[in-house]
């Protein structure tokens, strides 16, 4: 099964850098997960939040097929326990030739990207920097895993 990870612009923070490839490697024996950089809208010219987020929507949805499940991570989205996200993402990788998560810019998503969205998932009821979200979600990814096939990573 694939997975692709989608993020608007890459990481400065080295610790997160590290973290992220090394539940990537742990993530290799399960699944084949493609982490995708996406280049930073920032860096072009726009005038409102609103046309910055219009600019990585684009950016976004040219790298989305048409029957990708499409995966938001968005503050207002579904909170699972790690249990129940583990089902969740076994049911989405089975059901799906390709899925793709996809952790927005700092100022969240355009309306574009939220109506291609398959479904929206949250990881807190506190706001995390996207940066951080990197992490948090390939680690719940990788647990996910373990949690299926019974390893001891996960602790109840």
């Amino acid at each position: 099964m694939a997975i692709k990870i989608l993020n608007i612009g890459k990481s400065k923070n080295a610790y997160l850098v590290k973290g992220v490839e090394d539940y990537l490697t742990r993530l290799g024996k399960y699944a084949i997960v493609q982490w995708v950089e996406l280049p930073d809208a920032r860096k072009k010219h726009y005038k409102t939040v609103e046309e910055l987020k219009k600019l990585e929507s684009d950016i976004v949805l040219a790298e989305v097929k048409p029957n990708t499940f499409l995966i938001g991570l968005d503050e207002k989205g579904k909170r699972f326990t790690s249990r129940a996200f583990a089902e969740q993402v076994n049911l989405w990788t089975s059901s799906n030739a390709d899925v793709a998560f996809v952790i927005g810019g700092a100022f969240g998503f355009h309306h574009e990207v939220y109506e291609r969205m398959n479904a929206k998932i949250s990881l807190s009821d506190m706001t995390l920097s996207h940066q951080m979200v990197r992490l948090l979600l390939v680690e719940q990814i990788y647990r996910g895993y373990s949690i299926l096939n019974g390893e001891p990573y996960h602790n109840d």
